[in-house]
């Protein structure tokens, strides 16, 4: 189908462009770990946030934009500064979900529910895109 040429083209819903939800993994795994299990990480934790916070209006109206959803992967370098991370936005009064694999009972990413950029750029700036 034509609708999948361009998958990433005119992502932005109206209204709803500045919606975004942050996932921010532990690249020290990401450079140790299987491809898979990494990924099922950052996809528990954002689903995590969503399902904690599936009242939001944010979080409503993030979900409704089905296939013009924004997520973020950004990269933490290790578990030390993802609890730092957590530890910030909790002060901040920011929701977020930290996964946590057991039974190694290891912090390995966290999401945040979505948010409009402008409100959580400012604690996340300093972490890069995953790569």
């Amino acid at each position: 189908p034509a609708a999948c040429a361009a998958p990433y083209g005119n992502m932005a819903a109206p209204g709803a462009a500045a919606l975004v939800q942050y996932v921010v993994m532990r690249g020290d795994l990401a450079r140790s770990w299987p491809l898979g299990a990494v990924v099922a990480q950052g996809c528990h934790a954002a689903l995590a946030a969503a399902a904690a916070h599936d009242q939001h209006p944010d979080t409503r109206q993030y979900l409704a934009l089905g296939g013009a959803m924004r997520t973020v992967v950004l990269e933490a370098p290790d578990e030390a500064s993802l609890v730092a991370l957590a530890e910030i936005l909790k002060q901040h009064s920011i929701d977020h979900e930290v996964w946590t694999e057991q039974p190694e009972n290891t912090a390995t990413c966290l999401a945040l529910r979505p948010y409009p950029k402008d409100q959580v750029h400012q604690h996340l700036k300093k972490f890069k895109l995953l790569k």
